[in-house]
């Protein structure tokens, strides 16, 4: 689906809004794409002037939430099919999202695109061709086309997430002309799409899978076995863990995934929050 622009508000934006019309403003300039840009508007007491168009003032909002508006009313930015999906605000600008509750990307000490920035580092992806297992949000594949990727092939499994990133300023639209075609991406199970690519055609991949309890199969030696067969000789791979079940269970899941990695043949070493692996 492409990405249509459209005001995006949060209680805090609104309290700027009413608090610049309490004293006296005709005009309040601010950030209405989640601090991505900045743009004005004219504030009456009926609604306000978005691009020209006339926008009703919303009714109470609540913290943590994003708003767009559909027809009359202000709604939330979730959907609720298997699952709650929903995208939250964070104090850097970049949001991130929850899945019944569970925040899916870092956001509490950094930016979530920041982070995802950092890991992407790690596997150089300058000139390079890219698989993004996992493509959430979309903010891997964001730093890839930034840092100069020639080609990043993104997964994602769940409608709802894609349907986050028509919402997401943040999010790269595949169909921009910035992105000059360099993003492919695809709705589908990357444990099962990934038996379509060719041995040794991706030169790094970029792995983040839900919690092992979701997507056990994405942590599985059968799957790690095809990372493997699909990178390029030299190739790199990072995999984000985080650290669940360490104090509670005493498991060592980056470790873990270490071993399965090695088991494939890859050379594996902990970085960051997760394991980056490279291809002997």
């Amino acid at each position: 689906m492409p990405h249509v622009p459209r005001p995006l508000l949060t209680r805090a934006t609104v309290e700027a809004m009413r608090a610049a019309q309490g004293d006296g403003h005709s005009a309040w300039t601010g950030s209405l794409d989640l601090g991505r840009t900045t743009t004005t508007v004219t504030l009456t007491p009926d609604h306000w002037l978005w691009n020209g168009t006339p926008q009703p003032w919303p009714g109470a909002l609540k913290e943590r939430t994003i708003y767009v508006r559909e027809g009359d009313e202000w709604a939330s930015v979730s959907r609720y099919g298997r699952s709650l999906i929903k995208l939250v605000p964070t104090d850097w600008g970049p949001p991130t999202f929850e899945i019944d509750g569970i925040k899916m990307l870092v956001s509490a000490r950094i930016s979530p695109m920041d982070d995802a920035r950092q890991k992407v580092a790690l596997v150089a992806p300058r000139g390079k061709t890219v698989l993004d297992t996992c493509g959430g949000l979309g903010y891997f594949a964001a730093c890839c086309l930034e840092s100069g990727v020639t080609r990043i092939r993104s997964f994602e499994k769940n409608e709802d997430v894609l349907w986050l990133r028509t919402l997401n300023p943040w999010s790269p639209d595949p169909d921009a002309a910035e992105t000059a075609g360099r993003l492919e991406l695809t709705h589908g199970d990357v444990s099962q799409a990934i038996l379509g690519i060719a041995d040794a055609s991706v030169d790094a991949v970029l792995h983040d899978p839900p919690r092992f309890g979701i997507a056990g199969e994405l942590y599985s030696q059968a799957f790690y076995d095809q990372l493997a067969r699909v990178l390029r000789r030299g190739g790199r791979l990072f995999h984000y863990t985080g650290a669940p079940n360490r104090l509670t269970s005493g498991r060592d899941v980056p470790r873990e995934v270490a071993r399965r990695l090695e088991k494939a043949g890859l050379r594996s070493e902990l970085a960051l929050d997760g394991v980056l692996a490279s291809k002997r």
